[in-house]
């Protein structure tokens, strides 16, 4: 039995905005303050997640703040051609001064300072909320650079993103502005439905946790975002019906080895992977949908 329109629709609606906002702005102006102990640093903090691509649902509770150390950055040139790598080599000798461990210590320490109750994880400096300041995490990173080409200063190509480490020593690299740009152009290639419809297959996924259809973390927000960005326009639009039944239909007969994250750059789908989706998690997940829709 379909689920009716009238829900769907109160599932498509974003979640709270000024709450978001207002945290955001709070822990921005901490972290961009003046008399921090890194401030004649060379960075930039700004958010990222559900709330700055406004598929933010209303279980939504936490707001994602990137925190990026410009002044250093890492990068995959050692992977270019042995020409184009020496070329790099002599371009770039030598290493930063001060660099993201350094970065992130001071970071974590101001916030210590300014809020109470934060923590440094293995991922992000968490920072809980308090009265109407909801919950947050702080990504300390650097830039990195991801190299197509590299010939010169004057002669290079590179797709810029983040990276950072696990306390194990792991290190991560994603592209948080490329995924935010390529989802506001899917959802006007849409005629702003993209967005209304991540909304929906995000509160399914937490209707199917909470009726324990699901279990819980096998299907973050950011990989149902990237999962729909790989579905063509023309599924998209009529009614959210209409919409959920042409790109569920879509999903399930592509072939999702050829998908690729919202940021263009990474593999969707990818097993033991800290940056793509386990195949098979993604798979519970379909199953899931289809077994709340035919319900």
């Amino acid at each position: 039995m379909a689920i009716p329109e009238s829900q769907l629709d109160t599932w498509s609606k974003q979640g709270s905005v000024a709450q978001s906002r207002d945290t955001y702005a709070t822990v921005k102006k901490t972290l961009d303050d003046s008399g921090s102990p890194y401030y004649l640093k060379s960075f930039e903090s700004f958010l990222q997640g559900s709330y700055a691509n406004d598929t933010n649902v209303y279980r939504d509770s936490d707001v994602d703040v990137v925190m990026r150390l410009d002044s250093a950055w890492y990068h995959d040139a050692p992977l270019l051609p042995k020409d184009q790598y020496q070329a790099f080599e002599r371009a770039y000798p030598g290493t930063a001064d001060y660099g993201l461990p350094e970065f992130k210590a001071q970071v974590a320490a101001w916030l210590k300072q300014k809020f109470n109750g934060v923590t440094v994880g293995s991922k992000a400096i968490f920072i809980p909320g308090s009265g109407a300041r909801r919950d947050c995490d702080v990504l300390v990173c650097a830039r990195f650079k991801y190299y197509y080409r590299f010939n010169g200063v004057n002669d290079e190509s590179y797709a810029e993103g983040i990276s950072f480490f696990l306390k194990d020593g792991t290190q991560i690299v994603n592209f948080p502005e490329q995924h935010s740009d390529n989802c506001t152009a899917k959802h006007k290639a849409t005629s702003q439905w993209f967005k209304p419809t991540v909304r929906i297959y995000k509160n399914m996924r937490n209707y199917l946790v909470d009726s324990n259809m699901l279990q819980d973390g096998i299907a973050p927000s950011y990989f149902i975002e990237g999962m729909l960005w790989n579905v063509p326009t023309d599924k998209f639009g009529k009614s959210y019906d209409d919409t959920f039944v042409a790109t569920f239909n879509y999903l399930v007969g592509a072939d999702r080895s050829t998908f690729k994250c919202a940021n263009g750059i990474h593999p969707l789908l990818q097993a033991n992977s800290h940056v793509s989706w386990s195949p098979a998690n993604c798979q519970a997940y379909l199953d899931a949908l289809r077994n709340l829709w035919n319900y």
